[in-house]
């Protein structure tokens, strides 16, 4: 499973101490609120200038990101941190041109503020209208991947709100350069610079403070290990959202074409075995385990991908037990982040649809399959945020669902679900347009 290298537990702090930081971090939050009411009036011409002046300055100061984030990978490297982690913490030049072009393609999309949601005009004349409005001050707690730092304040700034940041410590000079280059540009604009904020990262107390700071806070969003989303989502005042952990399921049917459930599997688990969305465990339909499960053993380990897999998988193989590893009960429910991969025989779908919905996480699951009928069941069936057919776990992104970036990845049912791009942060407001209107008595 995936560690949680930061979560909202008590530290050794002084009183004296935790009272400064407690101060701290909600005096970071009521400087927030103040920006976010200028920030509610900004119009989509101002916004998007803003997001296109930023992705520049990211461009231009590409040499100063790079250094800092060179510290950050070399202390990582140092303290021996798990290399997904260290995965998700560098950058290069080209991961920090994609952080710009998120940012762009942000202020290609359509501004969410303002869109008439619903409204009618009742039989007395009263006009009503629901209109979309920025949340306010978001929260976001996480760990490592600097990339977040930008891809957060490019949708809070778009939806209107004002963010207050807490990432982890690995990345702390990363992030302070970026926030930096941002609230340059935000100064550069006339806009407060309180916009955009990093909170302290080395007193996990910074985090307590932000999820429990209720009326200063108006939603908080953990993005990291299951350790970091649980804390947070469990101990927090201020309303959260729950996002991230990714135990994915790819389910080979017996009607899959095998080449191309073999090419989903690779992608699905090998691409990127650090992020949420890789595929952590695959499901084989008995009918072609036969042909397909000494294929899959052999290429996934061509790949580097170690194979923990059930009595059925070992038998099958071909290529001996000794290059399968045997599977337990925690590997199941293990969120990996890293090259392996759990592996069993199933009887039905339905059987892949039971140990899903015992596993998973409720992130993304996939299946292969020729037959439209197996399809439809495995989609209606499977309670997740996506539901991927012959398609790969790695699209579940907000930049492959064309949000241009994305805040997380929602596996909650509530307010919002799946990548979560500008709609999702926005609340509503009732407007009510009236000429002297009373309600009657009674």
């Amino acid at each position: 499973m995936t560690t949680s290298t930061e979560s909202p537990s008590t530290t050794d702090a002084t009183p004296a101490q935790g009272e400064d930081l407690r101060e701290q971090v909600h005096d970071a939050a009521r400087r927030a609120r103040r920006a976010a009411g200028d920030l509610a009036l900004l119009n989509r011409d101002a916004k998007d200038a803003l997001l296109h002046a930023m992705a520049d300055a990211l461009v231009e100061r590409g040499s100063e990101i790079l250094a800092a984030n060179d510290l950050d990978v070399a202390a990582a490297r140092q303290a021996q941190l798990p290399e997904s982690t260290i995965d998700r913490l560098i950058l290069t030049t080209d991961r920090v041109t994609s952080m710009a072009e998120g940012l762009r393609t942000v202020a290609g999309l359509p501004d969410p503020i303002g869109e008439v949601v619903r409204g009618n005009v009742l039989p007395n004349g009263l006009q009503l209208q629901q209109v979309r409005v920025p949340l306010g001050v978001v929260g976001m707690v996480y760990e490592g991947r600097p990339n977040v730092t930008v891809d957060a304040a490019g949708l809070t700034l778009k939806s209107g709100n004002a963010v207050l940041l807490r990432g982890s410590s690995s990345a702390e000079r990363s992030n302070t350069v970026l926030v930096s280059i941002l609230a340059d540009v935000l100064r550069a604009h006339g806009l407060p610079a309180e916009s955009v904020q990093l909170l302290p990262c080395h007193d996990r107390a910074s985090v307590q403070h932000l999820i429990t700071a209720r009326g200063l806070v108006d939603v908080v969003i953990p993005r990291g290990g299951a350790g970091l989303i649980s804390a947070v989502v469990e101990q927090a005042t201020v309303p959260a959202i729950e996002t991230g952990a990714g135990n994915c399921h790819l389910y080979v049917d017996a009607h899959a074409d095998l080449d191309t459930a073999l090419r989903l599997l690779l992608n699905s688990k090998a691409r990127r075995p650090s992020v949420c969305n890789a595929a952590e465990t695959v499901l084989v339909h008995r009918d072609i385990a036969g042909e397909f499960v000494p294929k899959m053993v052999t290429e996934l380990r061509s790949a580097g991908v170690t194979v923990h897999g059930d009595r059925r998988v070992a038998d099958i193989s071909g290529v001996g037990a000794s290059n399968v590893v045997p599977v337990t009960d925690e590997d199941w429910s293990t969120e990996y982040g890293s090259l392996d991969i759990a592996a069993a025989v199933v009887d039905s779908l339905p059987d892949a649809v039971e140990h899903i919905g015992t596993y998973g996480t409720g992130h993304t699951e996939a299946i292969a399959t020729a037959d439209i009928r197996a399809a439809r069941q495995f989609s209606a069936r499977v309670d997740a945020a996506a539901v991927l057919v012959n398609a790969s776990t790695a699209f579940t992104d907000g930049s492959e669902f064309g949000m241009g970036a994305e805040i997380g990845i929602s596996t909650q049912k509530l307010h919002a679900r799946g990548p979560m791009g500008l709609p999702e942060l926005t609340s509503t407001k009732w407007l009510a347009f009236g000429d002297g209107h009373v309600r009657p008595a009674g």
